[in-house]
């Protein structure tokens, strides 16, 4: 199965001043989502930034790229996820991760556990979010949770309950991904808490190709057709340009690349653009990925991006 391309946009934060109408322009451009991430860095809290941009939009998809399971207890998860999900008409897309950048956990006081640790807790987590959304009473007895009898999130009737965006970079998250995910971000590791110079040597298209694979795997475990998880990439450097191989050769030096592995990199969207457009064509037919979010904050970007890549692309 080929999930036709859908493209999204992550933003921190909007102008205080017009973020109503920044949120209308970018659903205006054709893209299918918002999506903002989870730190305590600079940046809106995710939760009370997609509701109000749910409340100005009509279409545009809402969604956390991704909520960290250590910052909230997931009986909070399940009410606020499924509220959202009721009052944007169904536009909410849940995105859960197990955390990762380790200065959060510093400045908040909370325990950077093992990832090992912190990805068990994240199981249990939508073992116990996905009880509350499907039923009545849900109770579960884990090691990190204790629910008893605790009533259904929400009645979510004809919206039915959000799609769940598992992002991640290693072989045991991807393959939990696998297995609960609707939408799954493949990402690099970020294995010591932080983005780095050799992050994104991670996605390289050999490494994106064993992480998809390690995805199909868990999916298929769990008995899932692994063909229906709609595949996710998030990039950081999108440059529309007809001499891009200056650009392809810094961001090589920097990450320990060939200018050729940064031209095929999720991360980094380089080139003109008849070019992109037949890398995302390939990539998608290789990999499966059809889902990309480009960072927002520039609004010449977006308009161009949105003219001659998503106009062109989105929905085939």
């Amino acid at each position: 199965m080929t999930h036709p391309f859908r493209f999204g946009v992550q933003i921190s934060a909007l102008p205080a001043a017009s973020w109503q109408q920044d949120a209308r322009n970018i659903e205006a451009l054709g893209y299918s989502s918002i999506f903002l991430p989870d730190h305590f860095s600079k940046q809106w809290d995710p939760q009370t930034a997609l509701a109000g941009i749910a409340a100005v939009t009509e279409r545009l998809k809402v969604g956390s790229l991704v909520y960290d399971v250590d910052y909230r207890h997931p009986v909070v998860f399940a009410k606020q996820s499924a509220t959202l999900h009721l009052m944007s008409g169904g536009r909410h897309e849940f995105g859960i991760g197990a955390g990762w950048m380790a200065t959060d956990y510093v400045e908040a006081g909370i325990p950077y556990d093992a990832p090992g640790v912190r990805i068990s807790r994240l199981e249990e987590a939508l073992q116990i979010i996905t009880s509350m959304w499907d039923n009545k009473r849900t109770s579960f007895e884990g090691e990190f949770y204790t629910i008893r009898d605790i009533v259904r999130a929400a009645d979510m009737g004809d919206a039915g309950r959000p799609p769940i965006l598992i992002g991640g970079g290693g072989k045991r998250l991807l393959g939990l991904a696998g297995r609960y995910a609707d939408i799954v971000g493949i990402n690099p590791k970020m294995v010591e808490g932080k983005i780095t110079a050799e992050t994104p040597a991670d996605s390289t298209p050999e490494m994106i190709r064993k992480k998809v694979a390690w995805v199909r795997a868990g999916a298929e475990k769990a008995g899932r057709n692994p063909d229906d998880i709609e595949l996710n990439s998030l990039t950081f450097v999108t440059a529309i340009t007809d001499d891009a191989q200056g650009l392809r050769e810094a961001l090589g030096q920097r990450s320990g690349m060939t200018a050729e592995q940064v031209a095929d990199c999720p991360l980094f969207l380089t080139g003109s653009a008849s070019e992109i457009r037949e890398r995302l064509e390939k990539r998608r037919e290789e990999t499966g990925i059809s889902y990309i979010v480009i960072q927002g904050g520039d609004e010449a970007v977006l308009e161009s991006f949105a003219k001659e890549i998503v106009e062109p692309l989105a929905g085939r």
